[in-house]
């Protein structure tokens, strides 16, 4: 896994959240789901038709980015590929964000570029 200093894992994660806002505002203007998005500082939460959430935490004294779904809590780090990898299976974060949010909406959802 990669160093970064704090200014770039603050820039990076940022990029990420801001992302996954801007996906989730054109799925909810597009109607393909009624999902909310709702960011507080580091973390931003998504709120699914069927009460079920996904959370994005960013943690910046490990510069890791943390995701809490129903499947389970996932932990990325920035990797030498230039991604977001989960430092147990080496899942890109985007693949793994879509999986996670197609299985609880219940319909195929994708916030990968």
């Amino acid at each position: 896994m990669s160093q970064l200093s704090d200014a770039e894992f603050h820039a990076k994660a940022s990029a990420v959240l801001a992302r996954v806002e801007a996906v989730t505002d054109a799925l909810l203007e597009a109607d393909v789901v009624d999902i909310d998005a709702r960011r507080t500082g580091g973390m931003l939460e998504l709120s699914l038709p069927n009460g079920s959430k996904l959370v994005l935490n960013t943690q910046p004294p490990l510069h890791e980015i943390w995701l809490a779904a129903r499947a389970g809590g996932y932990h990325f780090k920035w990797a030498d590929d230039g991604c977001w990898r989960d430092t147990r299976s080496g899942a890109e974060f985007f693949a793994l964000l879509s999986e996670r949010a197609s299985e609880q909406a219940g319909q195929a959802l994708s916030f990968s570029a």
